[in-house]
């Protein structure tokens, strides 16, 4: 099916179409983050450990990140609408179990099934948007699909507390029930089919070669601060495995006559880059996310439900942006868009690390909102250029590929960041110890509280419970500059784009 004849033969349909590909859409992009902030009451119920309930995200990544690159395939294998429905059904399903589960091995055996059902949605759900679009129609086309894919991870943490907050933690997966029963119904009556290739022949050991070093380093990434990383004989055997099975994968790869990735689609110049920016994109959204409810929560001292409610405009900027980028990105070159949602982004962070934890609301919401409006300025026009010069036979597998990007820097991002708040809590911790001396002026002034007390265990105790807090603030407000300094360095990387205007065939 070529672009202009999908274009055309579902304009009628194009509202249905697209209301019932998000609808499964911001149903798997929710549950990347929802689960989040449940945690620590799965551990109570579960009777786990804080090593152990990190299964129940990591088994969620490691599924989605090994089943992604297969969706390309199995969409032209089996048809794209009976993959997609099946994606459907099985990550609806998975939902209930994990919402019923009554153990630790249960659920995560059910978040890895989750994962793996919900892995192509995101991928089909972008390729059948471009191709039930016309190519003029295609930046508005990424705005709708793009507040999906963004508001489901940025709407997650408020949604997941609030449920978990009123109902218990169940509820974050049975939210999901009437959702994907909608979206199946939706799906199977509008959207419609694309021609099967029965003689596509399947790469396994390709496949086994990448599903191997992806596996290896989404573990290597999501236990390695709890093992001291490289310290670690376990951290070192991952990692080597990643390396290796990386390069057996690429070696394969280059001397296969049919690959299990096509190489063609690292021959668009556009889509390369695009790989890279979507990588950093990921670090940026998810990272910003995972770090400010922990903050908000542990050192300014709010409660879950206001931790959502004051997170909550950033996705609300979010949709602003990318309705405002609908309405722009025929008239503006897509790269001085990208250019001004980074810098949006870095001012934004800038402005974060001047926090303390006496921050106001206000600062929050308007830097939230300010961060959502930018990363809605580049995430379109970034998924309208990196797709611009794509042939329409290859979307599906290169919305795989580009979609495991994101997910990647996304896993990087936290691990990465996490790492440094641990290491420099503890650096900063012992500087400001040095400083803690009976004979320190400060001790002598009037506003220093009594229970202080350093002639007493409990002063002692309570100073240092304060030198504690003091030095994770700082550490933090390290962290979003590290994050500041991403945004504005990958900004020049945007002129390797080329704005193609030729419509490809194939």
């Amino acid at each position: 099916m070529n672009e202009a004849s999908a274009g055309q033969g579902t304009a009628r349909h194009r509202v249905l179409i697209t209301g019932c590909v998000m609808l499964a859409t911001v149903m798997q992009a929710l549950d990347m983050t929802i689960a989040n902030v449940a945690l620590p009451n799965m551990q109570g119920s579960l009777s786990a450990n804080q090593d152990q309930i990190s299964w129940v995200l990591t088994s969620y990544i490691i599924a989605t990140a090994i089943i992604m690159p297969t969706t390309g395939f199995l969409a032209a294998r089996f048809g794209r609408k009976r993959v997609f429905l099946v994606s459907v059904a099985g990550f609806t399903a998975a939902s209930a179990l994990c919402g019923i589960a009554g153990s630790l091995e249960e659920i995560v055996l059910f978040r890895l099934i989750q994962g793996a059902f919900g892995a192509p949605l995101v991928p089909l759900s972008q390729s059948i948007i471009l191709d039930t679009f016309p190519r003029e129609k295609h930046g508005s086309a990424m705005a709708i699909w793009g507040v999906g894919v963004m508001i489901g991870p940025i709407l997650g943490p408020t949604l997941g507390g609030y449920l978990t907050e009123v109902y218990s933690w169940r509820w974050v997966f049975y939210i999901n029930l009437p959702f994907g029963v909608l979206a199946f119904l939706g799906i199977m009556m509008v959207v419609p089919r694309t021609k099967r290739d029965r003689k596509r022949r399947f790469d396994i050991f390709g496949f086994a070669l990448l599903t191997l070093a992806i596996g290896a380093f989404q573990i290597m990434l999501d236990r390695g601060e709890y093992k001291d990383w490289f310290g670690s004989t376990e951290i070192i055997i991952e990692a080597s495995i990643a390396v290796l099975a990386a390069y057996l994968f690429i070696v394969h790869s280059l001397t296969s006559d049919r690959p299990f990735i096509d190489l063609s689609l690292f021959g668009d110049r556009n889509f390369v880059v695009g790989l890279l920016f979507i990588f950093i994109f990921g670090g940026l959204l998810v990272t910003t996310m995972a770090l400010m409810p922990p903050f908000l929560q542990n050192l300014v001292d709010f409660p879950v439900i206001t931790v959502g409610v004051v997170l909550a405009p950033r996705g609300l900027g979010a949709m602003i942006g990318m309705i405002f980028v609908s309405r722009t990105i025929e008239k503006v070159d897509p790269r001085l868009l990208m250019f001004v949602g980074l810098a949006m982004v870095a001012w934004s962070l800038y402005e974060m690390t001047g926090f303390t934890n006496q921050v106001g609301i206000d600062t929050i919401v308007w830097t939230g909102s300010v961060q959502g409006f930018g990363l809605g300025l580049f995430f379109v026009p970034l998924n309208t250029v990196a797709f611009s010069t794509m042939a329409p036979r290859s979307r599906t597998e290169a919305a795989g590929v580009f979609n495991l990007m994101r997910n990647l820097g996304s896993s990087m991002g936290i691990s990465i960041t996490v790492s440094m708040l641990i290491r420099n809590t503890q650096i900063n911790h012992s500087v400001i110890v040095e400083q803690v001396t009976p004979y320190n002026e400060m001790f002598r002034a009037p506003n220093v509280p009594a229970l202080w007390d350093l002639a007493e265990p409990a002063g002692r105790a309570a100073l240092n419970a304060e030198i504690t807090r003091q030095a994770a603030t700082i550490a933090y407000l390290n962290d979003f500059k590290a994050l500041m300094f991403v945004a504005l360095f990958s900004a020049p990387l945007l002129l390797l784009f080329r704005r193609q205007r030729r419509q490809p065939t194939g």
